[in-house]
């Protein structure tokens, strides 16, 4: 069995899940992939469900019955792939923004080179966005600097959603406390990771915006992140966070 699950959310992703699931199993190292599709009805679960008879010790799929929140279907990932003991859980987008092919470098960052945790970094070396309004790209890359700043985290790509976890930390970071649902979940679990002792390492990635389909971003999401990361400092302050096992 692989010790690699990479969970993908999907809300109407027609244009892109079989090709993503496909670009991921085409990968040297063996990566199985669990879905967690919140009831789209532009049919995504049916093209997963006839790939699983492809692929059927490989792909997985969790339906829920609506659309609950990027954090929860995360968290819903997250808790099956401990249940079934997978050594490294990785979050990655259906769109391709994120590239597959860059999923064995975050594995290195976690197996070989120490990482607890290893986040696909579009800042570590500049601006790394391709095809994204110059507003968004601003918004963003400030996003990341105002997290940084307010939070104290050493880390350039605070919104990033490509990343890598052992499954320790997962284990770890008492999944049932972590609160937010939309783009500010992606800070709450760097953040809690950073305050459980972990060792966070970012790795140069290339974001490539989407072609296909809608993006499911909106104010809302960035109002949430604005103030929920005052939220999270305030909280913190109050709060006892369990920390990483010594060896």
């Amino acid at each position: 069995m692989s010790s690699n699950l990479v969970i993908i959310p999907t809300y109407n992703e027609k244009e892109n899940i079989e090709n993503i699931i496909r670009a991921v199993f085409s990968l040297p190292i063996t990566f199985h992939v669990l879905v967690i599709e919140d009831g789209s009805p532009d049919g995504t679960a049916a093209i997963v469900k006839k790939m699983q008879t492809e692929f059927p010790s490989q792909l997985f799929m969790v339906e829920r019955k609506g659309k609950l929140g990027l954090g929860t279907a995360y968290i819903a990932g997250f808790k099956w792939a401990i249940e079934r003991k997978y050594d490294y859980i990785f979050e990655m987008d259906a769109d391709f923004s994120h590239n597959p092919n860059d999923l064995p470098k975050l594995y290195n960052a976690c197996a070989n080179q120490g990482a607890d945790v290893a986040i696909g970094s579009r800042y570590i070396t500049g601006v790394n966005v391709v095809n994204w309004p110059m507003g968004r790209v601003l918004m963003s890359y400030l996003a990341s600097k105002y997290v940084r700043f307010v939070l104290g985290v050493n880390i350039s790509d605070t919104t990033a959603g490509f990343k890598c976890y052992r499954r320790e930390v997962l284990e770890t970071i008492e999944l049932d406390k972590i609160r937010f649902k939309g783009y500010a979940f992606q800070i709450e679990m760097k953040y809690t990771a950073f305050e459980c002792g972990f060792t966070i390492k970012e790795v140069p990635i290339i974001f490539i915006n989407r072609e296909l389909g809608t993006s499911k971003m909106n104010s809302g999401i960035f109002g949430e992140a604005f103030f929920g990361v005052v939220q999270l400092k305030i909280n913190g302050w109050f709060r006892k966070f369990p920390q990483k096992k010594i060896n």
